[in-house]
């Protein structure tokens, strides 16, 4: 069900306010350049600085703005399991294709806690669910026996989103778990890695301003042609880098897009935009890239 480049939609801000026609017409570019899903509301959505009611906007807006072309995977995740379960019905009644359940943060449940977590959402919706374990800002990660058990437990969890930084684990799930389940990556850096130990596809930040060549990575992947996915892979290394690197997701992405004349690079508090060295920097691999005019 979810093989492919799935974006990982920033959301847009103008005045500090969501900035509707922006989203839209970001996600028509997603699906214009071939992108197989858009997630809204995950991480670099800024989903922890959204209101409830922005929260469910922003994944209305993603529906309607989609119009069936790809995957609409829903970020209904939370620390708390009945805000969770109230935001995966809500995007169930809007119309989301799936749900994608960030690890509980902060509060540093045991596995047993994990698996009653999810066990409660899965059971409160017919949407698939996707896990995603990013221990980096979870802490704690979804260990592979808690997968396992979810997975026989609620049939309609089936695939993990791992952003780790651990290729070896993609190994140790698909070992452990049927066929039926499935593992992305959750960092463009690693999604060619992933993928050679039987990955499906990516969750990508990088996409919201290349989304043609993550699109093609992982279909040429997907389609056994390894020389080209590793041509491609090299071209959008240094992007990749940078977005990594030069602080937290999103707020290279987001001043990527700004740079480029996307979206403004408004961001909300805790969150604040790049400093003029590192915005520099982040201008040169643009260039470098032909990003920019």
């Amino acid at each position: 069900m979810f093989k492919g480049a799935h974006t990982a939609l920033v959301t847009p801000f103008r005045n500090h306010e969501f900035d509707e026609p922006a989203f839209r017409k970001l996600i028509e570019n997603q699906f214009d350049n071939g992108i197989s899903g858009v997630v809204p509301c995950g991480t670099t959505g800024e989903s922890p600085t959204l209101s409830h009611s922005e929260h469910q906007r922003v994944i209305e807006v993603a529906i309607d703005a989609s119009s069936g072309r790809g995957l609409v995977i829903a970020g209904t995740g939370s620390n708390s399991t009945r805000e969770a379960i109230a935001m995966t019905q809500a995007a169930e009644k809007a119309g989301a294709n799936a749900a994608l359940l960030v690890c509980p943060y902060y509060n540093k449940p045991s596995q047993e806690g994990l698996y009653q977590h999810y066990k409660a959402i899965a059971e409160s919706t017919d949407l698939p669910i996707m896990l995603y374990s990013i221990p980096g800002r979870s802490v704690i990660e979804i260990s592979v026996e808690t997968q396992s058990r979810l997975h026989e437990t609620c049939p309609n969890i089936m695939a993990m989103k791992e952003a780790g930084g651990k290729a070896e684990r993609v190994s140790e799930i698909l070992e452990q778990l049927p066929d039926s389940y499935q593992v992305l990556s959750g960092d463009d850096a690693l999604t060619l890695s992933f993928m050679e130990l039987g990955a499906v596809g990516v969750i990508s930040v990088a996409s919201n301003l290349i989304p043609a060549k993550l699109a093609m990575l992982v279909s040429t992947m997907l389609a056994g042609d390894h020389e080209k996915a590793m041509q491609i892979n090299a071209e959008c290394t240094s992007l990749f880098n940078g977005l990594l690197s030069l602080d937290t997701n999103p707020v290279p992405i987001k001043e990527a897009l700004a740079l480029t004349g996307v979206i403004t690079n408004q961001l909300r508090l805790p969150m604040i935009g790049l400093c003029d060295n590192k915005r520099q920097q982040l201008q040169q691999i643009l260039n470098e890239l032909g990003l920019t005019g």
